[in-house]
């Protein structure tokens, strides 16, 4: 049975994958405004109440990290078998959250792990995980690996595997828009666009090629040149992107999904004061 600490992680995790679905505008993704799914073809509302479907498996994802005390490649096994049946369970409930299980799955047992310290260790700590090659999983290619292939992106396992550092960007860019006077959601939008602006998302290569990510990560840029989303300027800025990216039907999930996890991170009580080293 999980341990108190364990459930509270999990909770932590699913509470910023929902603060992650409550941000807008977001551009491309799934927020409070779309609750028919016209463009994004996914309902705010379901995703929210799918989300709540992963506490189990996290939980249970905290307790053998605790349990077995290192990232061993036995560890790794074992957490891509809980992320497995917790990704089902999630299908069941409404379906969604695939990159966000992924990365919290991670980053949640590198937190049991690593109890008391801050970012960058429970980062390194997941990247030691993540190093592991997982020998049960299935053999068939998945969508995201196929495209890291095609195109040379690292995809969501090579982030892991270098530590998340667009993940730590994100901190990062949390923290300077806080100390600017932006509002938290202000704050959480600007460290969305900073990821947005850098990432080689595979559902990007996808579904819209290697000129589509780069119009993507330009227009993310866009924003924050203009000044960020506190600002009149990058809000206009923040507008006309949105409209562009829910017109084409482009969906940067990779970069939510890392967002969540930068969330998940903020809000450990050690991470809000230990530095951050983003690379």
């Amino acid at each position: 049975m999980s341990s108190r600490e364990d459930e509270a992680l999990a909770q932590a995790a699913v509470t910023a994958l929902t603060g992650q679905l409550a941000l807008a505008p977001k551009p491309g993704l799934p927020d409070p405004r779309d609750l028919d799914a016209r463009v994004t073809r996914r309902d705010h509302c379901s995703l929210r109440w799918s989300a709540k479907a992963l506490v189990p498996g996290l939980a249970a994802m905290a307790a053998a990290a605790r349990r077995t005390g290192e990232p061993t490649p036995g560890l790794r096994t074992e957490l891509g078998a809980i992320g497995r049946c917790a990704e089902h369970s999630v299908a069941l409930a409404g379906g969604g959250h695939r990159g966000a299980t992924w990365v919290l799955g991670l980053l949640v047992a590198a937190a049991a792990l690593n109890t008391g310290t801050g970012a960058t260790d429970i980062a390194a700590a997941a990247k030691g995980v993540a190093r592991h090659p997982d020998k049960r999983a299935p053999r068939r290619p998945s969508r995201g690996s196929s495209v890291s292939a095609r195109y040379g992106a690292a995809g969501a396992r090579g982030e892991a595997r270098a530590g998340f550092p667009h993940v730590r960007r994100a901190l990062d860019a949390l923290a300077a828009a806080r100390k600017t006077g932006a509002t938290e959601g202000q704050a959480r939008l600007d460290a969305l666009l900073t990821v947005m602006s850098t990432l080689q998302d595979t559902e990007l290569l996808y579904c819209a090629g290697p000129l589509g990510l780069r119009h993507v990560q330009a227009g993310a840029r866009g924003v924050l040149e203009a000044g960020g989303t506190s600002t009149e300027a990058g809000a206009a800025a923040l507008a006309a992107f949105d409209e562009d990216l829910h017109t084409r039907a482009w969906s940067p999930r990779g970069s939510a999904g890392l967002l969540t996890g930068a969330l998940f991170l903020d809000s450990l009580p050690m991470t809000r004061s230990s530095p951050v080293r983003a690379t």
